[in-house]
């Protein structure tokens, strides 16, 4: 699977493939481009000799993660807090494994951090400190819970629209001192939280083209599709001021059609100045930063 310009379980030169075109701290474990809604997070076997253990939990269903910092207790500064708050600010997380031998990065995939929890862990100098470790799930295990067909419960009709938004609201956050265990299915509650605030918004109406879904589900409720405007694939959790309920044809020409970039960037600027009217606050003032999408 491709995500932009990486391919899973491809090779890749960290100075050639990722500081030159996106810029980034080039020491450490975790990227943060100031110019790319990116983040590039590296696992590897040399972080064991500082206190970090990563890896998949026994169940192969979420990937645990130690944050950064070599001395005394983790702290959620610095890229540490780049990948808490990464959904709620739009930003992809891509994770890389280093490769012993070589030193070239083998792209893992892209990947959404459900929660954190807090472990003792031992600095380099052997002192037990207290460490962070991020609980990530695999955003191809999330992009079913955006396309799935809803039934019953799941549908947003009659449901107070503000109830709704509050909600949605509070499943951007990464949850904290949660275990990896169950990781999965939170992450998909979530999703499906901001996914009924969503399609409650639209009421049926495409919010790019405005124009009605084009078919019903099986439960009867219009058609229209989540899309994330700030982020390369749709699919997980996000900020619901940045989800727009499209229909299936909007959504492809945007991320496929030649005029795809300026009809996302009009789309979001529609929907921020919507969930800023319904908030009574003034929308920020926005850096547009280019994407990892070639």
């Amino acid at each position: 699977m491709t995500f932009g310009n990486f391919v899973r379980d491809h090779r890749y030169n960290r100075r050639r493939d990722l500081h030159d075109p996106y810029g980034g701290q080039r020491q450490g474990g975790i990227i943060t481009p100031s110019k790319h809604p990116v983040i590039f997070a590296i696992t590897g076997e040399s972080g064991v000799q500082h206190g970090y253990l990563d890896g998949w939990t026994e169940d192969g269903q979420v990937f645990r993660y130690f944050g950064e910092g070599q001395e005394g207790d983790m702290t959620f500064t610095s890229g540490n807090k780049a990948i808490r708050d990464h959904v709620a600010e739009g930003e992809d997380l891509l994770l890389f494994q280093k490769q012993h031998r070589s030193g070239m990065l083998r792209f893992l995939g892209q990947f959404v951090c459900v929660s954190t929890t807090r472990e003792l862990t031992p600095d380099r100098h052997g002192n037990m400190r207290n460490g962070i470790v991020f609980n990530l799930v695999p955003v191809e295990a999330l992009q079913e819970a955006d396309a799935a067909e809803t039934e019953g419960d799941n549908s947003a009709s009659g449901l107070d629209l503000a109830a709704l938004r509050s909600a949605a609201m509070g499943a951007a956050s990464t949850g904290e001192e949660e275990p990896a265990e169950g990781a999965r299915r939170r992450v998909y509650q979530r999703s499906e939280v901001v996914r009924r605030y969503v399609l409650a918004r639209a009421a049926g109406i495409c919010e790019c083209c405005k124009s009605p879904a084009p078919f019903l589900r099986t439960n009867g409720e219009p058609y229209l599709e989540p899309h994330h405007i700030r982020r390369v694939s749709d699919g997980g959790p996000d900020d619901p001021r940045y989800v727009a309920g499209v229909c299936p044809t909007c959504h492809r020409r945007i991320h496929h059609g030649a005029d795809g970039k300026d009809i996302n960037e009009a789309l979001g600027e529609a929907i921020l100045r919507f969930e800023y009217a319904v908030a009574s606050v003034e929308p920020p003032n926005r850096t547009t930063r280019k994407r990892v999408m070639a």
